[in-house]
């Protein structure tokens, strides 16, 4: 009997590898591959331990090295058209709409899970499922007949709020081999199993140098305005500044003013004092359902707004079928648009979608 065929996705870092060591331990026929994504060399101050940016080469040849150690197969595969496509305009498309946009998510749902596996397959790699180092778990739900995103028992570490955009396909042919484990875990399986990236530093952002650098164009200037279209100041360009910043703004007052809203039609920036940046509802589109196949009537949830934001009490309203209302039990501060907000129940993700102006 032929052993299953697992690839692991690797970034060259101490998560993805302990993955692949992980199932190959297990018995799995694991094949090792990486994304070229980064174009040539850098054209401002990206830097390494970034998602994206001139650190990519030593990573590839980090998970080469992976790959040997470990005696498995390695392939690199280039996406650099797809993820300027994909990822980087919708990037630099929404900053200039004024939004805040989390190109994690979007990478992951149609780079990451889709147009790197269609090209592992255009190149005749067999596989029966894919796996990644994120803290993260599946289940299958008999009952639901539907499989079940679940965070990963590090709650400091748990990546399910960048993962609701995958699809019932998708999740159906996923692996996380670390969604039971807690980093300092993996940290020493990585030692002992002589990986050498055992201490290397982890990726902390999309991308290591100033973002505005892959905007591609330049700076158009405009009114900071009250909430009352008072004229308080000039702005360096909308897609400088996001909901409930207060540094930077270069005007004077009496009181912390911040940004409480972002204007593209007339290109302004909008400040208030802090109290103006609570919110008690907002819609949210682009909706995916895990758990739960659609939303036909309120449900009672968590949700959080932002990654690194705590859960928050609120009711989820459809409006459409693809349109959500969503009302906090507590007004929430600085919910910003092009945000994911991700509904839980208790460790399950029920679904999620993008925050709306």
């Amino acid at each position: 009997m032929s052993k299953v065929k697992v690839v692991v996705g690797l970034s060259g870092g101490v998560d993805s590898s302990v993955s692949a060591f992980l199932l190959k331990e297990a018995g799995y026929d694991v094949i090792g591959v990486s994304m070229k994504i980064w174009e040539g060399e850098s054209r401002g101050s990206g830097k390494r331990h970034s998602c994206y940016g001139p650190g990519e080469l030593e990573d590839i040849e980090d998970a080469k090295k992976v790959c040997e150690i470990l005696g498995i197969p390695f392939y690199q595969i280039d996406l650099v058209e797809e993820y300027r496509r994909i990822v980087l305009e919708y990037f630099r498309s929404e900053y200039l709409k004024g939004r805040t946009p989390n190109p994690c998510i979007r990478c992951n749902q149609l780079i990451k899970f889709k147009a790197l596996l269609e090209k592992i397959e255009s190149i005749g790699v067999d596989f029966d499922y894919f796996a990644t180092g994120h803290y993260a778990r599946v289940e299958y739900d008999s009952e639901k007949d539907r499989f079940i995103l679940k965070k990963g028992i590090d709650e400091r570490r748990d990546q399910s709020y960048f993962l609701f955009g995958l699809t019932q396909k998708q999740l159906s042919k996923v692996l996380f081999p670390l969604g039971n484990y807690k980093k300092e875990e993996v940290r020493r399986i990585a030692k002992e199993a002589g990986l050498d990236i055992y201490d290397k530093e982890e990726s902390q952002d999309f991308y290591g140098g100033d973002y505005r650098e892959l905007l591609n164009t330049v700076p158009s200037s405009g009114p900071i305005l009250d909430r009352y279209g008072r004229v308080l100041g000039i702005h360096k360009g909308i897609w400088n500044y996001t909901i409930g910043q207060r540094k930077g703004l270069g005007i004077q007052s009496e009181k912390p003013l911040y940004v409480i809203d972002i204007d593209p039609e007339r290109n302004a920036i909008i400040v208030g004092e802090e109290r103006e940046l609570y919110r008690e509802e907002f819609y949210a589109e682009e909706l995916n359902w895990v758990s739960i196949e659609k939303l036909e009537e309120p449900i009672e949830v968590k949700v959080k707004i932002r990654y690194k934001s705590n859960e928050t009490d609120c009711t989820v309203i459809p409006v459409s079928e693809d349109r959500v209302l969503v009302r906090f039990k507590t007004p929430q501060r600085a919910v910003t648009p092009g945000q994911a907000s991700v509904f839980y129940d208790g460790d399950i993700v029920v679904g999620g979608g993008i925050i709306e102006d």
